[in-house]
């Protein structure tokens, strides 16, 4: 079965929670504060990267609210266009 998009991001943003619990958890057994250790040392970059993507939860609800309710406007041509975009470009 296919899951939906809502599905694949809960998934995703589930997993991070957990991954992210598991390392609190064991730098608590070490003893290790997680926010000093970590912030003190790493660049704004690293501490971005580690937090991972933000999410606008809100503007999620309302698209899978959208879809759901057959109101979310798809137009093919354009995702197509995006489609070529990512495309490698072509030698020659």
């Amino acid at each position: 079965m296919i899951k939906s998009v809502g599905q694949n991001l809960s998934a995703a943003i589930e997993a991070s929670r957990l991954a992210q619990s598991g390392k609190t958890r064991a730098l608590a057994e070490k003893g290790t504060d997680t926010v000093s250790s970590s912030s003190a040392s790493a660049s704004p970059a690293a501490r971005m990267a580690a937090e991972g993507a933000p999410v606008d939860i809100d503007r999620v609800a309302a698209i899978k609210a959208a879809i759901a309710s057959g109101n979310y406007p798809v137009d093919p041509a354009a995702i197509a266009d995006k489609m070529l975009a990512l495309d490698l470009p072509v030698n020659g």
